[in-house]
């Protein structure tokens, strides 16, 4: 499938199919902007830029954890799995029971209204919101549970549209299979019900005590953890679907191993994902140690699919560059459609989600987790993943899901395919800064480290480069932003965006043969060794720091 059949598979969607997605996305990057600029913030004070009030300080850390994390992957994905669902389900076009999926944003857009309002009535919850931190009256505690509730409950009819569209021609006498992208959009939206269950059962019974209606939270714990566990993994099991969809649309290359292989892949996420949310619990004092062993154990299979997928994609990219002439053992990528903002987008998430995935195999270590979970370590390595692989790969697709929504060509396409760079410098600082100062010591949720002149030197020298590094990401995602609105905002309709501003290499024309193809398996292995070096670096360092420097004691 090719970049037209994309662009012009959305433009022949029914206008109030087009209509709901644009508003999704409207949703979605304002949620997205929301949450930058709380998380601009939250950085700078850290660094030392200006200072806050320390109430106002752990609200917009609040702020941001609710808005990116829940809110922005939320909308997003409800927005791409509902296009990916009425795009590439044959025989359908549109959006069956559209508007249930109306009824779902308004829940999410409720939910997501009394979850930041509540907030910013300054309730001492951070993103979990665990009762323990409520004190006093929780009613307005019990808002914010709500909250969660009815986005859930959006979530939930989200996944049902998305299964609901591509059931609709099996229902009509239809016995073509699906394709591989229909067969993976099933598995997400499945695996988007599912997270929406955990929803419910993590936040109604506090919902429920909040308003005098239920009994005391005593095991709030574990319920969070297995919706943490799919918070993880949900948007990543998205990412590689959608590298799946434009590595085809920008070269027109499909799996050399087959539609078969591929669908096993992707319904292996169902498998591998859910059962492994053990590891979340090194910090649980009452977890026994066979408990922990196994959770390590586990835990070793959560890259599996996501590892597989990635061979799959440039396996193939390798072996069809190959049969058009490429040569060496990385100039092959030199027939890939570098001029593309989409294309780089998706190769910086790549390298990010390698440096991302590296670091957290450190905290599924029984014996390094307490030491690192609740130091700066955590925000170091993470940003990797949400911002640097998951947020660069949504918005790679959304410069081909806006064009087709709304006629409106890309914007300043040369500009675009500059900021995977800049957002990946500022990453490389933020993150190795971060990382470097979680190893030594550094709390993730205390603003001021320097604690009256006792902390290291370096611990405040850490953080003014978490500063400089988050300045320049901010930059990138924020002019990311504003094109983005510009491509949503104009009033251009025509069926498709100018054809230059997204070069498309047509390798999926090229004829096999025996083309081995060798970085895929090869940067496997440099990512199980760069795992191995970022675990004996944590072990080394924390034998060499002082256990009162650890960040364990400060963090809540």
């Amino acid at each position: 499938m090719r970049e037209d059949t994309l662009v012009d598979g959305l433009w022949r969607l029914p206008a109030g199919d087009r209509r709901l997605l644009k508003w999704v996305i409207v949703i979605a990057l304002f949620s997205l902007g929301l949450g930058l600029l709380c998380g601009a913030l939250t950085a700078f004070r850290r660094a030392g830029f200006f200072t806050l009030h320390p109430g106002l300080g752990y609200t917009l850390l609040s702020l941001h954890g609710v808005t990116i994390f829940f809110y922005w992957l939320y909308f997003i994905q409800a927005g791409l799995v509902l296009m990916l669902a009425a795009v590439y389900t044959k025989g359908v076009g549109r959006l069956v029971g559209r508007p249930l999926a109306w009824l779902a944003l308004a829940c999410m857009v409720a939910g997501f209204a009394l979850s930041e309002l509540t907030l910013f009535m300054n309730v001492p919850l951070l993103y979990d919101g665990n009762p323990r931190l409520v004190v006093g009256d929780a009613t307005i505690p019990g808002l914010f549970y709500l909250g969660y509730v009815i986005t859930n409950i959006g979530l939930f009819l989200v996944g049902a549209v998305s299964i609901m569209t591509t059931l609709a021609p099996k229902f009509a006498g239809s016995v073509e299979p699906w394709s591989t992208v229909t067969f993976a959009t099933v598995a997400w939206a499945g695996l988007l019900i599912v997270s929406a269950m955990a929803g419910f059962n993590v936040f109604l019974p506090p919902m429920l005590w909040a308003f005098g209606l239920g009994p005391p939270i005593v095991d709030y714990g574990m319920q969070w953890h297995v919706l943490f566990h799919n918070m993880h993994y949900l948007p990543l099991m998205a990412t590689v679907i959608v590298w799946y969809v434009l590595i085809e649309v920008m070269t027109g290359v499909r799996s050399i191993f087959g539609t078969q292989f591929s669908k096993i892949v992707f319904a292996s996420y169902l498998i591998f994902v859910p059962p492994t949310f053990l590891y979340h619990m090194f910090l649980d004092p009452n977890l026994s140690e066979p408990v922990k062993v196994i959770g390590s154990l586990l835990s070793l299979f959560i890259a599996v699919p996501t590892v597989l997928v990635y061979l799959i994609i440039t396996s193939s990219l390798e072996s069809y560059a190959r049969a058009r002439g490429g040569t060496g053992l990385f100039g092959w990528m030199r027939l890939l459609p570098w001029r593309n903002p989409a294309m780089t987008a998706v190769a910086l998430a790549v390298l990010n989600l390698a440096i991302g995935g590296s670091l957290s195999f450190v905290l599924i270590q029984g014996k390094l987790a307490p030491l690192l979970s609740d130091t700066f370590f955590v925000p170091g390595y993470f940003h990797f993943l949400t911002l640097g692989t998951v947020t660069l790969t949504f918005i790679a697709l959304l410069l081909y899901v806006i064009p087709g929504i709304t006629g409106n060509p890309i914007w300043r396409p040369q500009l675009l395919n500059r900021l995977p760079y800049v957002i990946t410098l500022g990453l490389l600082i933020f993150g190795s800064a971060g990382v470097l100062a979680g190893y030594t010591g550094v709390p993730r949720r205390v603003f001021d480290v320097g604690y009256g002149g006792e902390a290291p030197d370096w611990w405040e020298l850490m953080m003014v480069l978490v500063g400089i590094g988050a300045a320049i990401m901010s930059v990138g995602l924020a002019t990311y932003l504003y094109g983005l609105v510009r491509m949503l905002l104009g009033r251009r309709y025509a069926p498709a965006p100018e054809p230059s501003a997204m070069p498309v290499v047509d390798l999926g024309a090229a004829e096999l043969g025996h083309h081995p193809a060798w970085v895929g398996p090869l940067s496997v292995l440099v990512l199980i060794v760069a795992m191995s070096v970022f675990t004996i670096i944590g072990f080394e360092l924390m034998q060499s720091v002082p256990l009162t420097a650890t960040g364990g004691g400060h963090a809540h």
